[in-house]
């Protein structure tokens, strides 16, 4: 019976990483760096020869779908690893671990396999499914293209700048594809065409007419986008040694994972100040400015950054993996996690109101020059 689109040959072909990185942990020759990283590279090169010869139609509709197909394999693998690493599996992927990214085993990359191996994993069905069906995936695209370059840009600078930069290893540099290839699909995501929005252009205009105080979902959502810009700046200005008092009982009292030495935690935070912060304010000047064509789309980049960062922030700052003095303490925990929470969810509620209801942001087409009376 043949596999429903959303399940076909991309998921075949991913869930063949499982015997797959079974066998090559009991193979005793992989005990060398170089060797992990030139069979890596080996593998990725067959399984891109395989979905090509297995799949011509849908690649010459789209590129993209080898590329999907690709991630979707090791999205599978990374899976295994951060299971392997909370003790829920045994034998897989072993040597990968030890020899080819040790940094994987740290409480930040267990997070970002689990990430990658569900929510990315499922984002590369759906648009491998798309493909297949030739419909359009941009919604989903852009949301996994802000996701996939937040945790590369945090997670490949902190390999280099923590405690783990002693430890780099052969396969890291298999990292310069794994960049380039979403520059070049997120290049192609953007160029596609929007999905059309039935708003008639009396609808629009009414709505652009109202105020802030008319629009309270807007202005609910213009004080959220104030506070945490006020939170972004506090947590950057921690990170950044600052020496008031209040920033020191933070990171001490609060979210002392901020200080740990591994660096993940004072990129993302980097990342945050010098990224997220202008975003907030760009947003702000949008809910208060009719015809930003550009939020809409711009807010699931966005939302897929900060859902993926903080899901690997708030769950490595409790991981066992992250030394106990590092860890959220057990008294700040509730207020920690409901302000970490509330900042994860707040993109995601800005994306849906811009998907839901765009008038607000459409731009009017040029009213049409008035005819010139007959003399």
């Amino acid at each position: 019976m043949e596999l429903p689109p959303l399940a076909g040959k991309v998921a075949a072909l991913s869930l063949s990483a499982l015997p797959l990185s079974y066998g090559l942990s009991h193979v005793s020759a992989l005990s060398h760096p170089l060797w992990v990283a030139l069979l890596s590279g080996l593998i990725l090169g067959l399984l891109f020869v395989s979905i090509y010869s297995l799949s011509r139609g849908e690649i010459s509709y789209d590129p993209l779908y080898a590329v999907f197909a690709v991630f979707a394999f090791a999205s599978v693998v990374d899976l295994v690893i951060a299971l392997q690493e909370d003790g829920y599996v045994e034998g897989f992927a072993e040597f990968y671990t030890r020899e080819g990214e040790p940094y994987l085993r740290t409480a930040h990359g267990i997070f970002i396999c689990y990430w990658d191996g569900t929510v990315h994993y499922l984002l590369y069905l759906a648009m491998a499914g798309a493909i297949r069906r030739r419909k359009q995936y941009r919604n989903l695209g852009l949301y996994w293209l802000g996701s996939f370059a937040m945790s590369t840009l945090v997670f490949l600078p902190g390999n280099i700048l923590g405690k783990y930069s002693s430890e780099i290893r052969p396969t890291f540099f298999l990292a310069i594809p794994y960049m380039l290839v979403p520059c070049w699909a997120g290049l192609r995501i953007f160029n596609q065409s929007r999905e059309p929005s039935y708003c008639p252009p009396n609808m629009v205009q009414e709505e652009q007419r109202k105020g802030l105080l008319q629009r309270p979902v807007d202005l609910a959502l213009v004080i959220y986008l104030t506070l945490a810009a006020f939170f972004t700046l506090f947590r950057g200005l921690v990170v950044l040694d600052c020496p008031t008092d209040t920033c020191f009982v933070y990171i001490y009292q609060y979210e002392p994972y901020l200080r740990d030495p591994v660096a993940y935690p004072k990129v993302q935070m980097l990342m945050y100040l010098f990224y997220a912060l202008p975003f907030y304010g760009l947003a702000t000047y949008a809910l208060l400015v009719p015809g930003c064509s550009w939020l809409p789309d711009w807010t699931l980049v966005f939302a897929g950054a900060i859902g993926q960062a903080q899901f690997s922030h708030m769950g490595a700052s409790s991981h066992l993996r992250t030394p106990f003095t590092y860890r959220v303490p057990e008294e700040a925990w509730a207020c920690v996690f409901l302000s970490n929470l509330l900042y994860a969810i707040g993109p995601h509620l800005l994306a849906s109101r811009c998907l839901l209801w765009p008038a607000f942001f459409l731009q009017l087409p040029p009213a049409p020059p008035a005819s010139k009376k007959q003399q």
